[in-house]
């Protein structure tokens, strides 16, 4: 059985980009520096390798039509997993023609989903984008949340959870707690 798993690199004031849509810092990437940070032998160090290979076991992505426009759909595909955008417009010409692998679905989040974690399989569904991610909780067909939640305070920008239709209670299964992030994934209670 598939899960959906929204995996997002938070500020501690609960942002995920900054007003331009970028992820902090001077060089624009300071949520996502933990992720690519390496050991003495160039290996991936801390938890960044475990991360990988749990995105990289996917099967599936489910993001937000800005967010899979914002990153060019991943050129037609997520490291070769399809995409399914929920949508209530059609997609534009390189998604509709270049990228066959990206479905735009028009029939809400619980159909989009349910495309998505058929597609996956056994395999998690990655969930990209804010908005979407809050679609999904408010449809009750998101599974899991994991939060690299990075030690800095952005101010500004575009928050995670801006907009949540009620409470919605969490139970935490791991937490793995480095200098550069603490990694929280949590379990959404039904």
């Amino acid at each position: 059985m598939s899960t959906s798993v929204l995996d997002m690199s938070m500020s501690l004031d609960g942002y995920i980009a900054d007003p331009n849509d970028f992820l902090g810092g001077d060089d624009g990437e300071r949520l996502h520096k933990w992720a690519g940070l390496q050991d003495e032998s160039g290996l991936l160090s801390g938890p960044a390798e475990q991360f990988e290979d749990e995105w990289n076991s996917a099967g599936a992505v489910l993001a937000g039509r800005r967010t899979a426009e914002l990153m060019d759909h991943w050129g037609g595909d997520h490291g070769g997993l399809p995409i399914f955008v929920p949508s209530h417009r059609p997609p534009g010409p390189a998604a509709r023609w270049g990228y066959p692998l990206v479905t735009y679905v028009t029939d809400g989040i619980e159909s989009a989903m349910a495309q998505a974690k058929a597609a996956a399989g056994d395999k998690d569904v990655q969930v990209r984008g804010a908005y979407t991610a809050q679609r999904a909780l408010e449809a009750g067909v998101l599974d899991e949340v994991q939060i690299h939640q990075i030690p800095v305070l952005l101010g500004e920008g575009r928050r995670l959870f801006d907009v949540l239709p009620s409470q919605i209670e969490l139970e935490i299964i791991r937490v793995i707690d480095t200098p550069e992030a603490t990694h929280i994934r949590y379990r959404v209670r039904r």
